[in-house]
């Protein structure tokens, strides 16, 4: 992508700090970047309601593809760390175009695997590629004056958590209705769309340190060890990223075995969830004004509390447990993106030559516990039924709240 002219509209961020308030990003740049990280983080979750007829059609059993969004965690965690860090060392804009297209052809492939094997290595692969979102959210910070960080940080974020929770709802839709190999072929599409914009409008920014890839990645552990708001906050949301992916990676497996329910009512739980990602922009606004230690103590407490009530659906009838998990996953959506967002507004401020790297540890942390809630979840369900999940993201919750609480 390196050969690409620079868009008419290009803009250059300082390397060692945050833009000024007169070369803030404009509402449509703002609109850009959200599309951008939410798509870009959609295709990680196109397969969690559809895992049933996955499972038929490549001739898998269910404890076999569990493994599927295991490993397009693991992917995710693995590209975060080796590739993320890239957005200190070259132009975000065109490390963002590269991504872009690797994602795309990745979804392609997804649509056009034959068998099991494959398409477990194509979901690994199409988690590595779809990192891009995380060179996105980085960009805005360093776009984004100080005053106003977390607010614009939070909407770019509320475009990425409705990319993840609307993506359920497409997936399920789509694969009900034309065939589980349309929800890639669509996104591949839709993607390509936004990319070709993202190419006309993005704007550059400088490296923050242009330096070889090998001491960038060297630098990583020494960031770990100067940090410790950076070890409590990717410690934090990797506990909370444990329960919300041990949720969500059983949910229509779940909803099939005890409801009966099909992939499309399973996708449209996304919608609740999709609820819960109004918490990003609040979310921004309450760290800028109050410090953002308060909402990552809030939003835990609102999390574990709600996998604590949701261990009682069980003993409920079908309305009543149906109707009490759309009104928790609403609620324990909003405390986990919360929270997300608060420990992005801690991690950015720590260092702002850093910038891709601190984001890097971070979202590692996050997607390793993604990628073991998927494993345990799957696990829990098959051997102790729906308690043994929600008590497994109750508890891990826990361990969030007192990991914010001890850090005051």
């Amino acid at each position: 992508m390196s050969a690409l002219p620079l868009p008419r509209t290009s803009v250059t961020a300082p390397a060692s700090s945050a833009a000024p308030d007169a070369s803030a990003p404009s509402p449509a740049l703002i609109v850009l970047m959200a599309a951008s990280a939410g798509l870009g983080a959609a295709s990680l979750y196109y397969t969690q309601p559809i895992l049933a007829p996955l499972a038929e059609d490549l001739h898998a059993s269910a404890a076999q593809i569990g493994a599927v969004p295991m490993l397009t965690q693991l992917g995710y965690a693995a590209g975060i760390l080796l590739l993320t860090p890239l957005g200190d060392r070259f132009d975000r804009r065109k490390v963002i175009l590269t991504k872009f297209v690797l994602l795309v052809l990745t979804l392609l492939l997804c649509a056009l695997v034959p068998a099991y094997t494959p398409f477990l290595m194509a979901s690994a692969l199409l988690g590595l590629t779809a990192t891009l979102a995380q060179d996105v959210v980085p960009m805005a910070a360093a776009l984004s004056p100080m005053a106003h960080r977390g607010r614009i940080v939070g909407q770019v974020m509320t475009g990425l958590l409705l990319g993840i929770l609307l993506s359920r709802v497409m997936s399920g839709v789509v694969a009900q209705a034309l065939g589980w190999r349309w929800v890639f072929g669509l996104a591949a599409v839709v993607l390509t769309v936004i990319g070709l914009v993202s190419w006309r409008l993005l704007p550059s920014v400088k490296p923050a340190a242009p330096t070889s890839y090998p001491v960038l990645m060297r630098s990583l552990g020494g960031l770990w060890r100067e940090w410790p708001a950076l070890r409590r906050a990717t410690l934090a949301q990797g506990m909370l990223a444990l329960a919300f992916s041990a949720f969500w990676s059983t949910l229509a497996v779940m909803l099939h075995q005890r409801f009966g329910l099909g992939s499309a009512v399973s996708g449209a739980f996304g919608l609740a969830g999709a609820a819960g990602a109004l918490a990003a922009p609040l979310a921004g606004r309450i760290a800028d004004k109050r410090g953002p230690g308060v909402v990552t103590q809030i939003g835990a407490l609102i999390t574990a509390l709600s996998f604590a009530v949701m261990s009682v659906t069980p003993l409920l009838d079908r309305s009543a447990a149906l109707v009490l998990l759309v009104v928790l996953a609403i609620v324990f959506d909003f405390g986990v993106q919360a929270v997300l967002v608060a420990h992005q507004t801690i991690v950015y401020g720590l260092d702002p030559v850093a910038r891709s790297r601190l984001n890097a540890i971070l979202f590692t942390g996050m997607f390793i516990g993604m990628a073991t809630g998927a494993a345990l979840g799957s696990v829990l369900l098959s051997h102790v039924g729906w308690v043994g999940v929600t008590t497994l993201a109750a508890l891990a919750s826990l361990v969030a709240l007192v990991l914010r609480l001890r850090a005051g």
